[in-house]
């Protein structure tokens, strides 16, 4: 997986590392829910505890993640906002036939915050 803008993912209120599966696919899994709850037919119909167990079975093989300091100031305001997050590439391992799907939609729809504003675009390769 490579994350090619900034990403930042958040986790009970902390920063979650993107080299943590579960994590990820947690924040992948959640956004594609609320979009489709908010725009489609309704939450995803998935087991949500047990893809999580799953995704905790799947481990990180290489991570060349780099964290990138960028801001943004807003033009009508002049806030200054942080976007600033994670780039760079992961490789996993394990079974990641069920997760492929959520992870190819996340590249359209990114993942983590700040994603209006470029930030959480993902590309995803199978080895």
């Amino acid at each position: 997986m490579r994350f090619c803008t900034p990403t930042e993912l958040r986790a009970g209120g902390a920063l979650a590392r993107a080299d943590d599966f579960a994590a990820v696919f947690a924040r992948v899994r959640d956004r594609l829910s609320t979009l489709r709850t908010l725009y489609g037919a309704g939450p995803l119909d998935i087991d949500f505890r047990g893809l999580a167990q799953q995704a905790r079975e799947i481990r990180t093989v290489h991570s060349s993640l780099q964290w990138m300091g960028v801001v943004r100031r807003s033009t009508r305001t002049g806030a200054v906002h942080s976007l600033a997050g994670f780039t760079g590439a992961v490789e996993y391992e394990g079974d990641l036939t069920e997760f492929v799907p959520f992870l190819e939609a996340a590249y359209w729809s990114g993942v983590g915050r700040h994603t209006v504003w470029g930030n959480g675009v993902i590309e995803t390769t199978t080895l």
